[in-house]
């Protein structure tokens, strides 16, 4: 008789320089700490899944949802700096969850984190989950990490459904990669075209911050001074986000208009 037993990639580890990265059995880096500083966000494009600072305000009972755990970085970093928020997060490998926990300093019990064993796809899906989150970060990738495992319209679809009324959903998406296209041309027909896009990171990582709810008509201005209080209050290099989105997005050079 055939097993239904899910089979994982095996979870590994490496160090260089301070730093310790998760691997699932390859080369391709799923996530790093530097061992000195555990709630430090260490990689750039895990930096930039927390863009939606830009755009809400950090408050309690605030409702965040990670699908794909990694290291824990995107948690750890907010259960430090945003108080009282409520974080969910959801990952189907089990391995991957203890390597978080005994490798990377993830809490084992925090009364603001949840973390679930589960797919991701199921969990979107999930009538419960609808309009339940006002932040949704989304970094899903396989052991060759050549793009996200969820990538069609009717997840993206689920996605939006998951936000409240007004929310923002970030995305670790592969610009190297013919998944690229498909993903932000998805993400866009979700949210309805109200999508914004990081120039790709040192490691070819672009994120994806998709936006729901009343449009958004700022001055750059106020963008790069809220970017400069996010810096100063989290430590996050947050300065040079404005002029990246400003310069790589079209139609948005004189004024934030999503």
């Amino acid at each position: 008789m055939a097993s239904n037993k899910t089979t994982f990639p095996p979870v590994t580890f490496s160090e260089s320089g301070g730093i310790r990265y998760l691997h699932l059995g390859t080369p391709w880096i799923q996530g790093a700490m530097r061992i000195r500083d555990p709630n430090e966000i260490y990689l750039e494009y895990s930096q930039q899944m927390m863009a939606w600072l830009l755009f809400l305000q950090s408050k309690p009972k605030m409702q965040i949802a990670q699908l794909g755990l990694g290291t824990g970085s995107l948690a750890k970093f907010t259960l430090e700096h945003c108080p009282d928020v409520v974080n969910t997060v959801v990952e189907l490998n089990p391995a991957v969850i203890l390597a978080a926990r005994t490798m990377f300093e993830l809490p084992n019990d925090h009364v603001k984190l949840r973390v679930l064993q589960e797919d991701a796809l199921a969990f979107v899906n999930n009538k419960r989950h609808q309009q339940q989150f006002d932040v949704l970060q989304v970094d899903l990738y396989d052991a060759d990490a050549k793009g996200p495992v969820l990538s069609s319209l009717e997840f993206y679809q689920a996605c939006y459904r998951t936000l409240k009324a007004v929310g923002v959903m970030t995305v670790n998406l592969f610009s190297q990669h013919k998944s690229f296209d498909i993903n932000l041309n998805n993400i866009c027909k979700a949210f309805h075209g109200r999508v914004l896009i990081f120039p790709e990171s040192h490691d070819c990582n672009a994120v994806a911050i998709a936006f729901k709810g009343p449009m958004i008509t700022t001055d750059w201005e106020r963008i790069v001074q809220r970017a400069k209080m996010i810096e100063k209050t989290t430590g996050l290099p947050t300065k040079s986000w404005a002029h990246g989105l400003r310069a790589f997005n079209a139609h948005q050079e004189e004024r934030l208009v999503i």
